[in-house]
């Protein structure tokens, strides 16, 4: 779980080729990342009661986040995007709330979305918040974006919950 943390936390730290195709490269002994399934798997909570926990496979968020920074590290820093546009901000692993937004507003590619940060910490479903999302970067890196909060990094993590849900869940 520490890797995954880890990963999350420091998906800008280093440059990695980037694939036109945005399919990631796997190292040796990495399992494959199955996008699609992984959605699927994100969504089954729809309909549910909240806090309807969503177990993705380690080696699938091992593989996501891999993905995810590749993605990250192609784009520019700065954003200049264009309307239409759903701006949101501090989702705070409410993933209830998270899929709310997309019932109401479009799930992507239907709307292009902007997130401010602090997806992470406080609510008690931030792995399946970042699973979503950074399934939907990877997915739509053109129509989704995703903006670093200051809940996106190790030592807030560590206070505020996130790094305690993946040791407890990924142990």
């Amino acid at each position: 779980s520490s890797h995954l943390v880890g990963a999350w936390t420091s998906f800008r730290s280093t440059s990695l080729p980037f694939r036109p195709s945005h399919q990631p490269a796997m190292k040796k002994g990495s399992e494959e990342l199955n996008l699609d399934e992984c959605i699927d798997k994100c969504l089954e909570a729809r309909g549910q009661k909240p806090g309807k926990l969503v177990q993705v496979a380690e080696g699938q968020l091992k593989a996501l986040c891999t993905a995810a920074r590749e993605v990250f590290l192609s784009q520019n820093a700065l954003l200049e995007l264009e309307a239409p546009i759903k701006i949101c901000g501090d989702v705070h692993g409410q993933y209830h709330d998270l899929l709310r937004i997309f019932e109401y507003g479009g799930f992507p590619p239907e709307s292009n979305y902007v997130f401010l940060g602090d997806y992470v910490d406080r609510g008690k479903q931030s792995l399946e918040t970042v699973t979503l999302m950074f399934c939907y970067k990877t997915k739509y890196p053109e129509n989704f974006f995703l903006l670093r909060g200051n809940h996106e990094c190790a030592s807030i993590t560590r206070i505020y919950g996130f790094y305690d849900e993946c040791k407890r869940r990924y142990n």
